[in-house]
């Protein structure tokens, strides 16, 4: 525990002052009283040590005021959610389909604003939006408004590769807590949104050389939200990118959109029949140590939400303690008050 006010502190020398003029005081009554010998009343002889209690309990109240005025600090330790959540969100072709209303992005775009909306301070959440590749459309925040912006700003595109959009999640986790990705054997750095670098070992496959990529180190209490209809046509694989993030200690959750029916599409003059692959999202998350959210069982979008949060985290936070040393101090001046009122009828 610590003060922030010396000088209130060095007013706690006036509690002893006060205590040794008490002392003094009452040997003088004592001598006095003893002068009047047997003239003195017999309840007035032996008053008692109730006499002190008031006083005592006053010069204590005092202390513990003064105390309070230095602004005392102590480190309590408070349970909190905390942490880093990474909307990966499908902004493929596919995610145009109207088999839910108004359409997939739509609806993925309305869980996505409800799910930013609850969620404490303390957690930052991130966005990437991924179609042939993933990128991030904004770095973590806990700045409502322009998550808000960004995922106003998402629209279909081209091509779908889940994998990619979890490894452009994991190097955002990675970048956003200071991790750096491991150097190539020229000595430069690997990209951190996930894309192959023209340098990149001969003789490995890209999917692979993209997944050792990703920084190594501690990464910190995160959480990644896959919002897709598990449509997927592009490397990397979504289920080895899910495993490389249960590897690095991130849960990968997914919610899915669309029906498994299906619905038709228009994509360059051609009709293609889309539908939302629960298989693929079930075992992205499987791998992962995630959950998957079906559109069947988001009936509560409370229990979803709080489902994706991170765990609550014991973290020592350093806080002030004034109102306790406060009310500690007028309960003991109340205290005396008390007594001496019940005892002596006077207030001290």
């Amino acid at each position: 525990m610590s003060f922030l006010w010396p000088s209130m502190l060095i007013a706690l020398l006036a509690v002893p002052l006060l205590a040794l003029a008490y002392a003094a005081l009452n040997h003088k009554r004592a001598a006095r009283a003893a002068g009047f010998g047997s003239l003195q009343p017999a309840r007035e002889r032996a008053p008692g040590i109730r006499r002190h209690i008031p006083a005592a309990l006053f010069l204590l109240s005092l202390a513990i005021i003064l105390a309070a005025l230095a602004r005392p600090q102590a480190q309590v330790s408070l349970p909190r959610v905390e942490g880093t959540v990474i909307l990966v969100f499908d902004v493929s072709a596919s995610m145009g389909a109207a088999d839910v209303e108004p359409s997939r992005m739509e609806a993925a775009k309305a869980a996505a604003r409800e799910f930013i909306l609850s969620q404490p301070e303390t957690v930052k959440i991130g966005l990437v939006s991924f179609s042939s590749s993933g990128f991030t459309v904004q770095s973590p925040t806990n700045d409502a408004n322009s998550l808000l912006a960004a995922i106003d700003r998402l629209s279909p595109t081209r091509g779908t590769s889940l994998g990619q959009g979890i490894v452009a999640a994991l190097n955002t986790i990675a970048v956003e807590s200071g991790l750096k990705p491991p150097e190539q054997a020229d000595g430069s750095e690997s990209s951190a949104t996930g894309s192959p670098a023209p340098d990149a070992q001969q003789g490995i496959p890209p999917d692979d050389r993209l997944l050792a990529r990703l920084p190594e180190g501690p990464y910190p209490s995160s959480v990644i939200v896959v919002l897709s209809d598990g449509e997927n046509n592009q490397s990397i694989n979504p289920v080895e990118a899910a495993a490389a993030a249960k590897a690095h200690g991130v849960r990968v959750d997914a919610l899915g959109f669309g029906t498994t029916a299906g619905a038709n599409l228009e994509v360059d003059g051609f009709t293609v029949h889309t539908s939302l692959d629960e298989d693929v999202l079930r075992a992205i998350t499987q791998a992962a140590g995630g959950t998957y959210f079906s559109p069947q069982n988001r009936q509560d979008p409370k229990t979803v939400y709080a489902s994706l949060t991170p765990q609550l985290v014991i973290k020592p936070e350093t806080m002030e303690i004034t109102a306790l040393f406060a009310g500690a101090g007028l309960l003991m001046l109340l205290a005396g008050s008390l007594c001496s009122m019940l005892w002596f009828n006077r207030l001290l």
